[in-house]
């Protein structure tokens, strides 16, 4: 153990340990580095000597016990470019000071287990593991372009403004977690753009109180079921899972370049899950965002958004080539999406999806729409195409909004018994199920110009002598069609023979149709 001396500074301290204590109290900046790229890349092969080696239980004592700053100064730790030895150990402790470390390799994990920090902000820094759980900071947490080869956990930590890991890479602990945050708070902003992670990604029950964003994000986790594991996250405003300007090269290799930004109107990177996603459950203030993403899954796997709730959700990426997405039971106002985004019959579910508008993207015709239900009811179900129509028509599509129930009517019939689809194909072939009207009006005039004519050429005797209308064959043949309503003419003449069966024959068919057309009228005032 570090002793101390009288005065406060350890009589053992290394030349770059004493210029990091001085620089602490003086609130400046403690470089180590050479200001060559090559040479202070913690992440290369270079090898760093011993005057860039600093104690970790030396940075514990500034931070935990530090002494007093210069007069008119803020006491800080901000180092660069140094290579820290030994475990770092803050676990259970209070550190008041700001802390800022920037392209720096530890050789051993860091433990900041229920650490209470203001503000704590690593950089392109090499570190073996971060054990943070129910950390806590007053203000942000970065570990930007940091690269952490056995995962980080933020179990349960509540971060009190804004958490950014853009640009970070990691890799997998021993239970397959790269990060693992249930439970995490942030207050304000989640950014994780261009961010990798080599392992399961969990955020089960995490709250962000403003926007998430994983743009460009490439999130593999081979070995395991889900890449993304987050149900129940709460996001107040929107999540990002979208594409986003791929950075200039050499941009990640700039360590003392804070500032930096993905350049605007370049290439894209898009996000990228190869292994399943989960938001079940989740809560979105203002929309969820799948712009340009891409999924590679296993047969077995899924993008998983159950029951989700979100004002606006832009499902507008590719179509994985395996695997299902479900969207089930989800509860979404606006839905933006392509055609080409969604997959194939067998590998989408949405049995009680509810959406309110629709807001496609590009080119999305009706026939595709269908084929999009039809998709996701391998076994017949009423209610995806009963939730279209009902979209369709709130939004002034009538005509798109019967057609689609007519489908729905056509795919019924395809379940029923022999008997029960003969007669839905006499419907469909009558009044097309009653959402064409016209073809009834159509059929009754070919079968009442049929009746005529049969009938014009063929007088009946009447039944009674002295008492019966003059004959007229149209009115006669009009009359036997018609059913319930009587004309005064079916029930005057005597019909023998062959006249018999053809008289029979125009009441059973207008009987049928009337009856079908009833039906049909019934499904459209029910539907009203």
């Amino acid at each position: 153990m570090t002793e101390v001396r009288v005065d406060g500074v350890p009589p053992d301290l290394t030349d770059a340990e004493r210029h990091m204590w001085q620089t602490f109290r003086a609130g400046t900046v403690c470089d180590l580095g050479t200001r060559i790229a090559e040479e202070d890349d913690p992440h290369g092969d270079a090898v760093w000597g011993p005057g860039r080696r600093v104690r970790a239980e030396v940075v514990a004592l500034l931070l935990l016990a530090g002494p007093e700053p210069v007069p008119g100064r803020v006491g800080c730790l901000k180092l660069r470019g140094a290579h820290v030895t030994g475990r770092l150990d803050l676990s259970g402790g209070v550190v008041p000071p700001y802390v800022e470390i920037r392209s720096c390799r530890f050789d051993s994990e860091i433990q900041l287990s229920e650490t209470r920090f203001g503000t704590l902000r690593l950089d392109n820094c090499a570190v073996p593991r971060i054990e943070a759980a129910r950390l806590h900071t007053e203000g942000d947490l970065h570990l930007a372009r940091c690269r952490v080869a056995r995962g980080i956990r933020l179990t349960d930590a509540q971060i009190g403004t804004d958490l950014l890991i853009s640009q970070a890479v990691f890799r997998r602990d021993g239970r397959g977690r790269a990060f693992a945050a249930d439970g995490m708070a942030v207050a304000q902003d989640f950014q994780a753009d261009l961010v990798e992670a080599y392992g399961e990604v969990s955020l089960r029950a995490a709250k962000v109180g403003a926007s998430m964003s994983l743009r460009g994000a490439l999130l593999v986790n081979p070995d395991g079921r889900r890449a993304l594991n987050a149900p129940t996250l709460t996001v107040e405003r929107t999540l990002y899972l979208t594409s986003i300007a791929a950075p200039e090269a050499g941009e990640a290799a700039r360590p003392y370049d804070w500032g930096q930004t993905p350049t605007r109107g370049g290439p894209e990177r898009p996000f990228e899950c190869r292994g399943g996603l989960r938001l079940d459950d989740g809560r979105f203030g203002d929309s969820v965002d799948f712009y340009g993403a891409r999924f590679e899954l296993r047969t077995e796997q899924e993008v998983s958004l159950r029951r989700i709730q979100t004002p606006e959700f832009r499902f507008v990426g590719e179509a994985p080539e395996r695997g299902r997405v479900v969207v089930s039971g989800s509860k979404v106002v606006k839905l933006v999406d392509r055609s080409t985004s969604w997959p194939g019959p067998g590998r989408l579910s949405m049995e009680g999806f509810v959406y309110e508008n629709l807001a496609p993207r590009g080119h999305f015709p009706l026939a595709r729409r269908l084929e999009w239900v039809a998709a996701a009811t391998p076994e017949y179900s009423p209610e995806p195409y009963e939730r279209l129509a009902a979209v369709l028509r709130n939004g002034g599509e009538d005509s798109d909004a019967r057609e689609v129930l007519l489908a729905k009517q056509r795919r019924r019939r395809s379940t029923l018994p022999p008997a029960a689809k003969a007669w839905g194909y006499l419907q469909d072939w009558t009044v097309v199920y009653g959402y064409r009207p016209g073809r009834a009006a159509l059929w009754m005039a070919v079968l009442w110009a049929a009746g005529a004519l049969l009938f014009s050429g063929h007088r009946p005797e009447p039944i009674k002598a002295d008492e019966h209308p003059q004959w007229d064959a149209a009115l006669y043949a009009l009359d036997l069609l018609l059913p319930v309503i009587d004309l005064g003419q079916e029930g005057q003449w005597k019909v023998t023979g062959g006249w018999q069966w053809a008289a029979a024959s125009l009441v059973l068919l207008g009987w049928i149709l009337a009856t079908t057309v009833a039906a049909g009228a019934s499904r459209l005032l029910r539907r009203g």
